[in-house]
């Protein structure tokens, strides 16, 4: 009970910290260090941040984030004007890829096209991320460039070795599977920066369509 208590007090100590978010429409529940992230926040920019601040907290193995962006009436934008401009943000952000394109309803982003890599895809959703008017984003963005599974396994491996924040000691393990291109990561990291390090890499290499996170957090 006191290890439990701990970490949703932490978290929540974690999230008055944070100036990014504003914490007052948050409420914290934990489980055996599985987060939960319940209530409102004003933009989606802070319903990432707050999810990321839970993932600093020590002890904390899985975040669920099931807050809902509420946004205040002068970030308003109807579908039209924020179709306009996630459009206009992704054409004029050069680490996205021609093709893509987004369409609001409501408030939710909807990112279609294709792209050569994860990283690719991850440059779309930032670009429009912080837009004013966006309650979420939903990706559907296609990866069209299929490679040699053991080059992927290979490369993704390589890479994990030369971070340093993994560690020589380290028994996360990488498998590619050849008629998806979907990476496996299984093993065991000590925290979420470690955590993200390895998945954030394997997508990074070229080839991988979808990432499999198996990965346990020890604390």
């Amino acid at each position: 009970m006191g290890k439990t208590k701990d970490i949703r007090e932490a978290v929540d100590a974690e999230l008055r910290f944070d100036p990014l978010v504003d914490e007052t429409g948050i409420t914290v529940a934990n489980m055996g260090g599985d987060v939960a992230l319940n209530g409102t926040v004003p933009s989606y920019p802070q319903y990432l941040e707050a999810a990321a601040a839970a993932r600093r907290v020590s002890g904390v193995q899985n975040v669920h984030n099931h807050l809902e962006v509420v946004l205040p009436p002068d970030a308003y934008r109807d579908d039209p004007m924020l179709t306009t401009a996630a459009n206009n943000a992704l054409t004029w952000d050069i680490t996205v890829p021609d093709g893509v394109e987004a369409i609001a309803r409501d408030g939710n982003l909807t990112l279609t096209g294709a792209v050569r890599s994860g990283s690719e895809r991850a440059a779309a959703k930032a670009a429009v991320a912080g837009l004013i008017g966006v309650r979420n984003i939903k990706d559907e963005i296609e990866i069209r460039r299929a490679a040699d599974p053991i080059d992927v396994t290979l490369r993704v491996q390589e890479a994990l070795d030369r971070y340093s924040l993994i560690p020589d000691d380290s028994d996360v393990t990488v498998d590619t599977d050849p008629g998806t291109g979907t990476v496996t990561l299984a093993g065991h990291v000590r925290t979420w920066a470690e955590h993200d390090a390895a998945v954030n890499a394997t997508w990074m290499a070229t080839g991988v369509m979808d990432v499999r996170d198996d990965l346990y957090i020890t604390g």
